[in-house]
């Protein structure tokens, strides 16, 4: 048996494991799933605990798999996140994901004050629901007899990581996405300590990101098969990894990715910044800046689209193939029918949790083919809308590397293309954040291997067509003054059932 690293991706829906040979041969994948629990409007919560299950099948079933242990396992991760736990490392309550969306109104007013200018410029983070930083505040004004009680605030990771070690240490990366510490710096803010009520000592040891441990719990052992020696590497986010993996290192490259939500990052050696746009700035190592911006409405809205236009529930490869095969007889433009995509509310560029879903410009001519096809250019107009406002800020991007699961559809992609004007290339499909974290260990424990992990033997490009590119850019800025026309009458029926 070849020796591999063996890459852990802790996702919100699920646990993947990718291994690779030091050669860089793909020699496996292993994934587990647990649900998302949403017990009142707003909330986002999940188990730790079968988080953590997850992660212990993920290793016991690849070296049962493969037939032989990992020379080192490198860790990728959801970001935001936060688990208040006491000092043995038990949760006091549930996780609250990136998606928890109960301190909405506390963010909103942070957000309109001098002080929530200045933690986003040095902390990097969205001034936004989902950073640690405002759900600390929702504990501490809602939850105080827990704010109190809490030995630490930790991340999914800091959780898994303590389990495996019986040490509070949390990587560069996902710290960067709290909004508490300092990303110049490196070292948790003394602003947002004050602003939030708590002192360093509540926070884990921050670490760089190709830090690593290799003294496992004996009880680690038993349940996964593993060495008790064999190295763990903290990692990075599953962002600043998913740019790392998918080869995004260079100026005018950015990446973007789209799973249930879509993503478009650079990787730059220092902030973007952008208020208005909250342009994040999250660390990939102690010298290296992933910064860029995320949407709500990626694979979700597809999935929107097809539960309630072509009636499908329990949705199968065949329905998407059905879908993109409706939306490929449509021309390009969908005959001036626009959608804005906002069906769950938007973060990056606009930070609206009150925006919605929009159908534009409805004629006789439209029918259910055109519906699709508008939705799907509304996905990529809204991603679009992030990566002009990253080029603006940073400079031209030229080619961006694509991936997730969208990049098997030949319509999505080619759509994507005519509406950015970018040529794409498609460097994997589904696996970019593990094979970083993956890429991150090689290069502090195998340097010698990873050039040749890192080499980039075959790309397929996907090119704009000129015509459609054409077309679309007289589509888009019609589609940004939309959602100014129509802010105050969504903000105002918002709510409305």
């Amino acid at each position: 048996m070849q020796a591999y690293i063996l890459g852990i991706d802790i996702g919100t829906g699920s646990t993947k494991a990718v291994a690779i040979s030091l050669t860089g041969e793909p020699l496996g994948t292993v994934s587990n799933h647990y649900p998302i629990n949403s017990p009142e409007p707003g909330y986002s919560e999940q188990d730790p605990l079968l988080i953590w299950d997850a992660f212990v099948k993920c290793l016991a079933g690849i070296t049962a798999k493969l037939g032989a242990v990992p020379q080192a396992v490198s860790l990728s991760s959801a970001m935001h996140s936060i688990i208040p736990v006491n000092e043995h490392g038990e949760a006091l309550l549930p996780m609250m994901t990136w998606a928890d969306a109960r301190s909405e109104n506390i963010a909103q007013a942070l957000r309109q004050t001098e002080q929530g200018a200045s933690l986003y410029h040095n902390c990097g983070t969205a001034i936004h629901a989902m950073s640690p930083l405002n759900k600390l505040l929702w504990l501490r004004a809602n939850r105080v007899d827990v704010f109190e009680a809490a030995h630490k605030f930790i991340s999914i990771k800091e959780f898994i990581w303590f389990r495996l070690f019986g040490v509070f240490e949390v990587d560069y990366s996902i710290a960067s996405a709290t909004g508490l510490f300092d990303i110049v710096k490196k070292e948790w803010n003394e602003e947002a300590m004050r602003v939030t009520g708590i002192t360093t000592a509540k926070l884990s040891a921050p670490v760089n990101t190709t830090y690593y441990r290799n003294d496992v719990k004996p009880e680690v052992v038993s349940l996964t098969g593993i060495i008790a020696d064999t190295s763990f590497v903290t990692g990075a986010s599953d962002g600043a990894c998913a740019n790392l993996g998918s080869h995004t290192n260079s100026p005018g490259v950015a990446a973007l990715t789209i799973g249930t939500s879509g993503a478009v990052r650079i990787t730059n050696p220092k902030p973007v910044y952008n208020y208005e746009a909250m342009i994040f700035n999250y660390l990939l190592d102690e010298q290296t800046y992933v910064c860029g911006g995320a949407v709500n409405n990626g694979g979700i809205a597809v999935n929107w689209l097809l539960k309630n236009f072509l009636q499908k529930e329990n949705l199968t490869a065949a329905d998407y193939d059905a879908l993109f095969a409706e939306i490929a007889s449509v021309p390009a433009g969908s005959n001036g029918l626009i959608f804005l995509p906002y069906l769950y509310g938007e973060r990056a560029p606009l930070w609206d949790t009150k925006t919605s879903g929009t159908f534009f410009n409805i004629k006789p001519a439209h029918t259910r083919s055109h519906f699709l096809r508008a939705g799907l250019e509304g996905i990529c107009f809204a991603l679009n809308d992030v990566l002009k406002t990253l080029e603006d800020a940073s400079g031209e991007i030229t080619q961006v590397n694509i991936s997730g699961g969208f990049t098997s559809s030949a319509v999505w992609t080619q759509i994507l293309a005519d509406i950015t004007g970018k040529k794409l290339a498609v460097l994997q499909s589904e696996d970019s954040s593990a094979l970083g974290a993956i890429y991150l260990a090689a290069r502090v424990l195998y340097p010698k291997s990873y050039e040749t992990l890192t080499h980039v033997e075959h790309q397929e490009f996907i090119e704009p067509n000129i015509d459609n590119h054409s077309l679309y850019s007289r589509m888009f800025p019609v589609f940004k003054k939309l959602y100014g026309d129509l802010k105050d009458s969504m903000h105002l029926v918002d709510g409305w059932e």
